[in-house]
């Protein structure tokens, strides 16, 4: 026996012995303690007097009681070598530990045996957590040496995330370590929909969100919502999306003309989904609001409306285009990547009032995202990638539905296995054309008035692109020194130095 990493005499494994057999999720384990009445919520008090920390060590020497000498001492000795119970929790989780305590807290109906449970599953995992970090496979070296700046304003961040590929470089920058790497705790939080998300900005419950490329210049001119100005400081992906078609129509649909008529989703108004479902469309000489009908519906739930035939088809992220071959009910039509190669699709976007408030955390907090954008570029971590990801936590989504959309080696659910490794890029560079393609083409669809498209100044002063190429300048990385280029689609270009005049060529070539 010799002196283990907690401080302690006894063995490492001794530690895994003590968590053997316990279920790994905290809520199941909890639900056992119930069960085995090892831990008994209404057995606790509490009063308004009690703070989080009194209810957490309570909770700690009420599980610690029951436990047997071996494992108080195991425990204990971790709690030790933390420095105390406060930081072993920190240690434990980093910013989680807060996250469990404060959302119950802020909930409009205070739910007690809830808040009881969250507590008492922190404390049953501490030790398994702790230990768990020392042998986890990905370390704080894999990503290089921590850079972390002593003048944050803030570090313990909550961002909004959608569970959806796109979100991949916000996502892995948390269990990967990047976040941290720049001195930053990031809570995230799993959103149901857009305008959950969008809501949530403007009522300043998060620090910064994941949102669609078009979504800061919709929130910041008030389209659709309050006049909210909000910044989009760099890209989450490129590419990365598909139209998915249900397998009953696989003989009908060879191109835009033949969805007439049908129903198809997609996930916002202002979304580039939207936006290229209608470029395609009008392409076919449809009109998109009169021939077909375009419906908003959430990711997470247009292959289930597509199982129950509600939708045709939807234009999603990739995941659901792969999930829907996956479940056997759809075939990917075409990739967007073939309607506009390196298009924009997910941003990462906070307001003008946070960023002002928080400059060195804002550039902190996007520095980290922008490293870890360039580690999911690289095809030799895109399966590592797709596991991460696959979690509960995450994107819940089946593994092997993530490895086709990020390795681009894929079934299309007509019989076909394609390879196409450029997929999903990611690409955090926020070219100011996009800015303008996309008000543009919001001008276009009458989502947002002429009077307001004011190309130039939307693209100067919502899309960050100077920042962007500091902060990959910083990490070492070599982006553009332009701040726009020409476009070029498939059925067209965008020159982004005249953007009526591409409006007025797409409306004499598709007389829509």
């Amino acid at each position: 026996m010799s002196r283990c990493s907690c401080g302690s005499f006894h063995t490492p494994e001794e530690h895994w012995k003590f968590m053997e057999g316990m279920p790994q999720d905290p809520v199941d384990l909890v639900a056992d303690l119930i069960a085995m009445g090892q831990y008994k919520p209404e057995t606790l008090k509490l009063t308004e007097k009690f703070t989080h920390a009194e209810l957490r060590k309570a909770l700690v020497q009420q599980m610690l009681a029951k436990a047997k000498p071996e494992q108080q001492q195991i425990c204990n000795d971790l709690i030790k070598q933390a420095g105390g119970l406060e930081e072993a929790f920190a240690a434990a989780f980093g910013p989680h530990a807060t996250g469990f305590f404060n959302d119950t807290l802020r909930a409009s109906k205070f739910r007690r045996r809830d808040f009881l449970i969250k507590v008492a599953a922190t404390a049953a995992i501490v030790t398994l957590a702790s230990c768990a970090r020392e042998n986890s496979n990905t370390s704080q070296s894999s990503i290089g040496e921590t850079s972390t700046p002593d003048n944050l304003e803030k570090t313990d961040l909550n961002i909004g995330f959608i569970p959806i590929a796109c979100a991949t470089p916000i996502v892995i920058s948390e269990p990967l370590g990047f976040y941290q790497k720049h001195g930053l705790n990031v809570t995230l939080r799993k959103m149901p929909n857009w305008a959950a998300v969008r809501e949530s900005a403007i009522a300043g419950e998060l620090d910064a969100y994941h949102m669609l490329s078009p979504m800061p210049i919709a929130v910041t001119l008030g389209l659709g919502s309050t006049t909210f100005p909000i910044q989009l400081a760099s890209i989450e992906n490129i590419n990365g999306q598909s139209i998915a078609v249900a397998l009953k129509h696989r003989d009908r649909i060879q191109g835009p003309a033949d969805f007439k008529g049908m129903t198809i989703a997609v996930p916002f108004p202002y979304s580039m989904h939207n936006l290229l479902l209608r470029y395609y469309l009008a392409s076919g000489g449809l009109n998109p609001d009169t021939d077909v009908a375009i419906q908003i519906v959430p990711p997470p739930d247009s292959v289930a409306q597509m199982s129950a035939g509600q939708l045709d088809a939807f234009l999603m992220p990739d995941n659901f285009g792969q999930r829907a071959v996956f479940e056997g009910i759809g075939f990917i039509h075409m990739l967007t990547k073939d309607l506009w190669d390196g298009h924009p699709c997910c941003a990462f976007a906070a307001s003008q009032q946070w960023i002002d408030a928080h400059p060195n955390t804002f550039r902190a907090v996007n520095k980290a995202i922008i490293d870890g954008a360039a580690h999911a570029d690289a095809a030799e971590n895109r399966t590592e990638i797709a596991k991460v990801l696959s979690e509960r936590r995450y994107l819940n989504q089946p593994e092997t539905v993530l490895q086709a959309v990020m390795t681009g080696n894929f079934e299309n659910g007509l019989g076909n296995t394609l390879n196409v490794p450029d997929r999903v890029g990611f690409d955090p560079y926020p070219w100011k054309s996009f800015a303008k393609w996309i008000s543009s083409q919001l001008v276009r669809w009458d989502l947002m008035p002429t009077e307001k498209a004011d190309y130039a100044q939307i693209a100067e002063q919502i899309y960050m692109t100077d920042l962007a190429r500091e902060l990959a300048q910083e990490l070492g990385q070599n982006p553009p020194n332009e701040e726009t280029r020409v476009e070029k689609l498939k059925f067209d270009t965008f020159n982004p130095e005249n953007p009526a005049a591409y409006l007025e060529q797409q409306s004499q070539k598709f007389n829509v």
